[in-house]
């Protein structure tokens, strides 16, 4: 599968599923949200390990590497296996549809293993996305904390993950990559994406930036109400964040301590350098008075909302805890084959 996989790297809330729309609408390529197949094996033991698990995984990883280092092949063997996987199930997948003889892996949680991704596909071709990393912080404090931007950054520093973990991918990768800004693929999508088709070596297929005429693709995870907003790309969210971020001045302190604890020369990198024109969308916003935009009450925000205020009920009452895990237990004994 070395020279048949394309894998979409970028953080969450960066675009990428809209990118991996276009790109999955090539008739040569097929595309699936987020399979997160590699993410488990990067933390097997060898290389990283989970926190918490089933099993006690200080030792598992002490014996893998034991185990690895007996090995013929050492490492190298270890690598093989890795792959072996993952090729056997992207292989298969791509059984699935006949013609297709590429395929897209779009899990941005990817970003933060690229490291092992690398040795596991090193001939891959890698789509790298970047955005405005405080429109990304701002989409994802909107779309899943409901604006609030604090609890969103206390569950996951986003920035501070991703943006050193994409820039030093950008600066360090062995295997080939092509790096797009969103705001310039918005703007301009049939030039960038007809650079992409050259870049995975495809022939340019114009018609896919229009992704929303193309076939329905599987149900999974990923952005499940911007992308479908419309057929095309569009540029109304290129500056969008700004008035979220702008409305509140709590928000704007919160977003300026974040920026200051990234890198500038990471930043840089990212493709939005710190300057002017890093904090002019804010200024602008600022200046005009724009009103946020009025979020629409869809199924998947009252979803979202409601699993919100679930958790902090959770977090504050030890006794509804209580009362949630043996109502678990209970479901776990009825459900027991």
């Amino acid at each position: 599968m070395q020279n048949q996989l394309v894998f979409v790297i970028g953080s969450p809330r960066s675009g990428s599923t809209l990118l991996a729309r276009m790109i999955g609408s090539h008739s040569a390529i097929l595309g699936r949200p987020e399979p997160h197949l590699l993410t488990p094996l990067a933390h097997l033991g060898y290389y990283d390990k989970v926190d918490k698990a089933p099993y006690d995984a200080v030792l598992a990883a002490e014996s893998v590497r034991e185990f690895v280092a007996d090995l013929p092949g050492g490492e190298a063997d270890y690598i093989a296996a890795c792959r072996a996987y993952t090729d056997l199930l992207y292989g298969r997948m791509l059984e699935t549809a006949p013609g297709k003889s590429l395929f897209l892996d779009k899990t941005p949680a990817y970003a933060l293993v690229l490291d092992f991704i690398e040795r596991i596909y090193p001939q891959a071709r890698y789509v790298v996305l970047t955005r405005h990393p405080l429109a990304v912080f701002s989409s994802f404090a909107e779309s899943f904390f409901n604006g609030d931007y604090e609890a969103a950054h206390a569950y996951n520093p986003i920035l501070e993950r991703y943006v050193p973990a994409i820039a030093r991918f950008l600066r360090s990768a062995r295997a080939p990559f092509h790096h797009v800004v969103y705001e310039d693929m918005v703007s301009d999508p049939a030039s960038h994406l007809a650079r992409i088709f050259e870049f995975i070596g495809v022939a340019n297929e114009p018609d896919a930036v229009n992704y929303g005429k193309s076939a329905p693709v599987a149900k999974g995870l990923g952005d499940p109400i911007g992308v479908a907003k419309h057929d095309r790309p569009s540029t109304e969210s290129i500056e969008k964040w700004a008035a979220e971020i702008a409305a509140q001045p709590a928000r704007l302190e919160l977003c300026r301590r974040m920026i200051e604890g990234l890198s500038p020369d990471d930043l840089a990198t990212w493709g939005h350098p710190l300057g002017d024109a890093f904090w002019a969308p804010l200024e602008r916003a600022a200046g005009a008075a724009v009103a946020p935009a009025k979020k629409s009450f869809d199924r998947y925000r009252l979803q979202r909302a409601a699993i919100i205020r679930g958790r902090a009920l959770v977090r504050k009452s030890p006794r509804l805890r209580g009362l949630l895990g043996k109502a678990k237990l209970a479901a776990d004994v009825l459900l027991r084959e």
